[in-house]
């Protein structure tokens, strides 16, 4: 793969993959997890999990690391659900 597509790729991978920032910071301030939808945060760990075997296959380093950095916020607003549950 060339070096200029997996460029892009990073810089996709940091977009993407911060875009789930501000939702752990609210989650984990406000103590609320209520408006999250576990089903929905569970669907999406399996995607990510299968983005980053697909990364590891074709060896791209953008798709594993966005995938193990986003694996892991979501993997965060999970846990919140779970425990901020009323």
């Amino acid at each position: 793969m060339s070096l200029n597509i997996e460029i892009v790729g990073v810089i996709a991978a940091i977009l993407t993959t911060s875009a789930f920032v501000p939702q752990v910071y609210k989650t984990w301030k406000s103590k609320s997890a209520k408006e999250l939808s576990l089903t929905m945060y569970l669907v999406l760990f399996t995607g990510i999990l299968l983005w980053f075997i697909y990364g590891y296959v074709i060896e791209s380093f953008a798709i594993k690391l966005a995938n193990i950095i986003t694996g892991l916020l979501v993997l965060i607003l999970i846990y919140f659900k779970l425990k901020y549950k009323k």
